[in-house]
């Protein structure tokens, strides 16, 4: 539809290290091609932009993921922005992840120039032997250096990610963790369960994970009762992160990118994963078509877990019945026409009720 609003996702697949944990597509041994990957990613922008019909100030928001953003110098980012600008929305989010070590002040000011006004840096602790284990690239010095310069250069929204239920992990090294973070310029918190996936370093010794579900609750707590609203089941804040609230709404966002995903209306897109082949042909796109059944059942799930909520007329008569009976028995709230999670730990066991 001319004129909706939408997103956009740009995947940068260069890792310094790869953390144990990661499943995500990146790769620590293709620097020299980052050159050639930002010039197809350039050609795969132009292309999107038509498919999507993309008109000026229709981006209402930009994330840039990865791997590590920070691992690609700014002026490599510059011929997309000057594509992008006459696109955005006037005050639009755009979004950089950055890793401490790589997240250097020049890289900073350079990314602050293009017109990037919020900064995610990948943390995950600030426990020296934890860092190491995680096999994360940076010091806590580093994650605090790095967070302080980007508030002096004028970043005004920041964020940063801890993991938690690491084997060791106690309530007290995460209050330290969260202790030092509040001590930070940031107005934005992701805090993620570590989860085992298959091809990374941890899925061959799976007890690295604890199964401590009061963890959980602890860090949501120890971070709601210093000011941050807990606003999806990973994410708290005084600031909330537009580009998130966009996934949830199911808003249609391009991908661009080895590894990215765009979506449209009931169409994901998936762009090649390999560098390589992504840099010989980045127009090379596969398509999934998503049933009805599907995408009410993402939105379920994705309304459930943050504070967007359900609307009622999203549900079939059963679902109905059984959304009000657990509005009944206090497991959801109702506000006008939208069903309410106060408890997003549960969210997936309240969708699965639901759907019965």
């Amino acid at each position: 539809m001319i004129g909706e609003k939408l997103l956009l996702y740009i995947h940068i697949p260069y890792c310094d290290s790869k953390c144990h944990y990661c499943s995500f597509n990146s790769y620590v041994d293709k620097f020299d091609t980052r050159k050639a990957y930002m010039i197809s990613l350039k050609k795969q922008f132009k292309y999107e932009l038509e498919r999507f019909n993309v008109q000026a100030k229709q981006i209402e928001t930009v994330f840039i993921g990865g791997g590590t953003p920070s691992t690609v110098d700014p002026t490599l980012y510059e011929p997309i922005f000057n594509i992008l600008k006459p696109l955005l929305k006037e005050n639009a989010e755009i979004t950089s992840e950055a890793n401490p070590n790589s997240a250097t002040k020049a890289w900073l000011q350079g990314m602050y120039d293009l017109g990037v006004n919020r900064i995610s840096f990948g943390v995950q602790s600030f426990n020296e032997q934890k860092l190491k284990a995680l096999n994360r690239a940076h010091s806590p010095q580093q994650a605090i250096t790095a967070v302080k310069t980007a508030h002096k250069i004028g970043f005004k929204n920041l964020s940063l990610d801890l993991i938690y239920n690491y084997e060791g992990d106690t309530k007290a090294l995460l209050s330290h963790d969260i202790s030092e973070a509040f001590k930070l310029p940031i107005n934005h918190i992701s805090a993620y369960e570590l989860t085992i996936e298959s091809g990374t370093k941890f899925a061959s010794t799976p007890q690295v994970r604890q199964e401590d579900d009061e963890l959980a609750f602890f860090v949501a707590k120890e971070i709601t009762k210093r000011g941050f609203k807990h606003y999806e089941i990973s994410n708290f804040g005084t600031y909330q992160s537009e580009h998130n609230k966009g996934y949830w709404h199911l808003k249609p966002y391009m991908g661009i990118g080895a590894g990215a995903v765009g979506f449209k209306s009931n169409v994901r897109y998936y762009p090649r994963t390999d560098i390589d082949l992504y840099i010989k042909e980045p127009l090379t796109i596969d398509e999934e078509e998503l049933s009805q059944e599907e995408l009410l059942t993402e939105q379920l799930f994705l309304g459930l877990r943050s504070n967007i909520g359900v609307d009622e007329h999203i549900l079939n008569k059963a679902m109905k019945k059984r959304a009000d009976f657990l509005v009944e028995k206090e497991k959801l709230l109702k506000e006008n026409t939208t069903y309410k999670n106060n408890n997003y730990f549960i969210a997936d066991e309240l969708v699965l009720y639901i759907l019965d």
